[in-house]
């Protein structure tokens, strides 16, 4: 016959620790609250409806390229200055004006791209884009 006193300290876990499983619904819980509530607005909307017109794309942009010799290039035809003058002015006279985007090499004269530059401000050609390499 035998007889223990005090706990058996070979007996295995009897129950299961069940709080941090509640922890973790409950934050499941919360966070599918959260996201049900957002997902589906509290307040209803009825939109209005419009009859705007699609506008017509903007012309393409006119690319003006000025080398290190001081050439400068409508698109990729090389011109004069007085020719570059008469295409901008042809240019500013469409409704929608076209932007115009300068590519001046770094080793180009800063006078010749104030001449582009000037030319096509009396044109009324005011949207101007510098280009460079990334």
């Amino acid at each position: 016959m035998g007889f223990q006193l005090g706990e058996d300290q070979d007996s295995g876990m009897n129950e299961m620790n069940l709080i941090p499983l509640i922890d973790i619904m409950l934050v499941l819980m919360i966070i599918f609250l959260v996201t049900a509530t957002v997902s589906n607005p509290s307040i209803p909307l009825t939109l209005p409806k419009t009859t705007a017109e699609i506008t017509t794309p903007p012309p393409k942009a006119i690319t003006i390229s000025i080398n290190a010799k001081g050439e400068v290039a409508w698109n990729s035809e090389v011109i004069t200055l007085d020719e570059l003058a008469k295409r901008f002015q042809d240019a500013g006279k469409a409704d929608q004006k076209p932007t115009v985007q300068l590519r001046a090499d770094k080793e180009s004269r800063y006078d010749t791209v104030a001449q582009v530059m000037s030319r096509a401000s009396e044109a009324g050609l005011s949207d101007l884009s510098f280009m460079s390499e990334n």
